[in-house]
C-alpha cells in the first residue's frame, strides 16, 4: 500500500510531492486482500475445470468407441483389441484430417500439445485466450486421442482449463497478473480433475506456468485444484489412478541405483526432445500446407499401431501394466522404441495432443527394461522411478514429477527415490540442452523465456544501498546562465549528472533542474535574468533511504523521470542522497558479481 503526502516548499509556496513508505512495503509478502476475491473466483473455476475434464474424458471414450468399435458409447475403451484389421491405419488419418481442417479454418492455436500455447498466452497474450480456442482445443484433442493418437490428455486439459479460466477472468476488471492467476487456476483444476493429483497440479503451476512464487497467485491456484479434485470423485471416481502396493523404504543401494536410472532417463529425455523437433523440421520442409501435416504423421501412427498396438491412444492401461510389472524384456524395448518414434512424428506434425502420458509410458518402459539388470527391487518400482525421471527431465519440473508419481500410485515410501531420479534427470537435461521440449517451441517462434526463478534485486535492495551521497546541488538564486557556463566548462560536480538539486538559503530542497530544463529555458527571452529555480521544477517526487528500490523505480516510471532526490522521512526537505538510473543499475551489478565473481573466503 502507498499513501501520498504533500510537503510544503518554504521558498516557493509550492508542493514537494512524495510517496511515503508504509509498513506494508517492508513485509515479507506483497499480497493484499484481493487474494480473497481471486480465491472466491477460483472456487467456481475449479468446478468449471472438473466439468471440462469430465467432458474431455467422455469425448475421448465416445470417439474411441466410434472409431475403433463402430458403436455409440462413452464407456471406457482402448484402441487395442479392435477388429478393424489393417484398416486401423486409416483411423488416425481420418482424425488428423479433421484436426487439420479445424486448425486451418478454426484456430491455429489448437495445434501442439497445449502447454507451450498456455505459456505463450501467459507471457505474450496478457493471459487472454479466445472462446473458440476453449471449444476447439478439447474437441481436437479428443478426436486426436480417440482416433489412436499416441498422446495424453493433460496438455489439452491444461490449455482448455486455462482457456476457461481466462474467459472467466475477462468478464471482470482484473489486471493481467490477476488474469494469469485465474488462467493457471483453470489449468491446475483440469489436471487435478483428470489425474486426481491436486498437489502435483499446483506444483506444475509453480514450476511451469506462474513464473512467480507469491501467495497472491499460489492460494487461488491451490483452491481451484482442491475443488476440482473433490468434484472429480462423483464425476470420474476417486484416485489414485494406478494404485500400487506400497514398497518398503528403500536402502542406500537402491537410492544410488535410482540416481543412475535418473541419469539414463535424462539422456533419453534429451534424445526424445531432439527427435521431436527433428521431425518438426522435416515437416517444415514438406511442399504442403501445414493443414495436411497431421494426416501425414497419422499414417505413421497407424503403421505403428499395426506393429505395436500399445502405442495407440492415451495408454493409461499400458502405464498400469508397466507398474504392475506385466511388461518385461523385449516387449518393453519394442514399446519404448515404437512409442518414441510414433509419438515424435505425430507431435512434430503439429497435431493436437499432450506429452505427459507418453512420457510416463516411455519412462516406465525404460525403467522396466533396466529392472532386468538390477539385482534389487521389482519391475514396478523401477518403472515408476523411470516415469518420474523421464517426466522431470523432459519437462524440467522435478518436484511435479515426484509428487505426480506418488499421487498416481499412492506409494509414499518412494518419495526419496523419486526425488533422486527426477533431479538426476533434470541435472542431465539442463547441462546438455538449452531448452526443454516445452520451451523449444516458443523459441522457434522467436520468444525466449527463462525458468530460473529468483528474487528481483530491486526488491531486495534499499535506496540507501545504492544512492549517491555526493549530492549535486546549486542555490535557488543562482542565475541560469552561470549554471550553464559551469556545466559547459566541465564542472566535475555538475557535468557528470543529468539533474542538479536546487536548495534554498537554509539548504532545504526546493526543486531540481535537468539538462533538458536548461536547454528549454535558454531558448526563452530574458534568459540572463532567469534563476535556476524559475527554470527548474519544484513539483517533485522523492525517495526515502529505507524504501525498497523497486518502489523508487516505480516512481520514476510513473512520472517519466530519470532521477530522484533522497530525503529524510521526518524532514522531507532535507536531502541525504541522489538516486539516478546508474545507481539503480548497480543493484544488478551486485547480483552479477555474486553469481560470477569467484574468490576464496576470508
Amino acid at each position: 500500500m502507498q499513501t501520498e503526502s504533500v510537503i510544503p516548499s518554504v521558498s516557493k509556496g509550492k508542493a514537494v510531492r512524495s510517496v511515503a513508505i508504509v509498513e506494508d512495503e517492508l513485509a515479507d509478502f506483497s499480497t493484499d486482500s484481493r487474494v480473497l476475491l481471486l480465491s472466491a473466483m477460483a472456487l467456481l473455476i475449479g468446478a468449471i475445470g472438473s466439468a471440462v475434464a469430465y467432458a474431455l474424458i467422455w469425448l475421448i471414450a465416445a470417439i474411441t468407441n466410434l472409431a475403433f468399435y463402430q458403436r455409440w458409447s462413452a464407456s471406457p475403451a482402448v484402441p487395442q483389441g479392435n477388429h478393424v484389421g489393417l484398416w486401423v491405419v486409416l483411423v488416425p488419418v481420418a482424425g488428423a484430417l479433421i484436426i487439420g481442417v479445424m486448425a486451418r479454418f478454426g484456430s491455429e492455436k489448437i495445434r501442439g500439445h497445449g502447454i507451450p500455447e498456455a505459456l505463450e498466452a501467459i507471457l505474450l497474450g496478457r493471459s487472454r485466450i479466445e472462446l473458440k480456442v476453449a471449444i476447439l482445443k478439447p474437441l481436437s484433442a479428443a478426436i486426436s486421442i480417440g482416433t489412436g493418437g499416441p498422446f495424453g490428455a493433460e496438455g489439452p486439459i491444461i490449455m482448455t482449463g486455462g482457456a476457461f479460466g481466462s474467459l472467466f477472468a475477462q468478464q471482470f476488471h482484473l489486471s493481467a497478473a490477476e488474469r494469469k492467476t485465474l488462467l493457471v487456476a483453470g489449468a491446475a483444476a483440469g489436471m487435478s480433475a483428470v489425474f486426481a493429483t491436486p498437489v502435483a497440479a499446483v506444483l506444475l503451476a509453480v514450476e511451469l506456468l506462474l513464473f512467480e512464487w507469491k501467495p497472491r497467485s499460489f492460494i487461488p491456484v491451490a483452491v481451484a485444484s482442491i475443488v476440482a479434485s473433490v468434484l472429480r470423485i462423483p464425476l470420474l471416481g476417486a484416485g489414485p489412478m494406478f494404485a500400487m502396493v506400497a514398497h518398503a523404504p528403500l536402502s542406500g543401494t537402491e537410492l544410488a541405483i535410482a540416481a543412475g536410472l535418473g541419469v539414463v532417463a535424462g539422456f533419453a529425455s534429451g534424445l526424445l526432445t531432439m527427435l521431436v523437433y527433428a521431425c518438426e523440421d522435416i515437416f517444415q520442409k514438406l511442399p504442403f500446407h501445414w493443414m495436411w501435416w497431421p494426416a501425414i504423421g497419422a499414417v505413421f501412427i497407424g503403421v505403428g499401431g499395426v506393429i505395436e498396438p500399445r502405442v495407440l491412444g492415451v495408454g493409461y492401461n499400458t502405464i498400469h501394466s508397466l507398474l504392475r510389472g506385466e511388461l518385461v524384456g523385449a516387449v518393453v524395448i519394442g514399446l519404448l522404441v515404437a512409442k518414441a518414434v510414433v509419438w515424435s512424428i505425430a507431435l512434430g506434425s503439429g497435431t493436437s495432443g499432450g506429452v505427459l502420458a507418453p512420457l510416463l509410458i516411455m519412462g516406465g518402459a525404460l525403467g522396466a527394461f533396466a529392472a532386468s539388470w538390477i539385482p534389487v527391487g521389482d519391475t514396478g518400482l523401477w518403472a515408476l522411478i523411470g516415469m518420474a525421471a523421464m517426466m522431470g527431465g523432459t519437462m524440467r519440473s522435478p518436484l511435479t514429477a515426484m509428487v505426480f508419481a506418488v499421487e498416481l500410485t499412492g506409494d509414499f515410501n518412494l518419495f526419496p527415490a523419486l526425488l533422486i531420479g527426477s533431479v538426476a534427470a533434470l541435472g542431465v537435461t539442463v547441462l546438455i540442452m538449452r531448452r526443454s521440449i516445452l520451451t523449444e517451441k516458443l523459441a522457434r517462434r522467436g520468444h525466449h523465456i527463462t525458468r530460473e526463478y529468483s528474487i528481483d534485486p530491486f526488491e531486495l535492495a534499499r535506496v540507501r544501498d545504492v544512492m549517491d551521497q555526493d549530492v549535486p546541488s546549486v542555490s535557488a538564486t543562482m542565475k541560469l546562465s552561470e549554471l550553464s557556463d559551469r556545466i559547459a566548462r566541465g564542472d566535475s560536480d555538475l557535468s557528470r549528472r543529468q539533474g542538479t538539486l536546487i536548495m534554498d538559503g537554509q539548504n532545504r530542497l526546493v526543486g531540481i533542474i535537468t539538462r533538458g530544463d536548461i536547454v528549454r529555458a535558454l531558448r526563452q527571452k530574458q534568459k540572463e535574468e532567469m534563476t535556476v529555480a524559475e527554470a527548474g521544477s519544484t513539483d517533485l517526487v522523492v525517495a526515502f533511504p529505507d524504501e525498497p528500490l523497486y518502489v523508487a523505480l516505480t516512481k520514476m516510471l510513473d512520472r517519466d523521470v530519470g532521477r530522484l532526490p533522497v530525503v529524510e522521512h521526518d524532514n522531507p526537505s532535507r536531502v541525504v542522497g541522489y538516486l539516478g538510473r546508474a545507481a539503480i543499475l548497480s543493484a544488478r551489478i551486485k547480483t552479477y558479481e555474486e553469481e560470477n565473481l569467484r574468490q576464496r573466503g576470508s
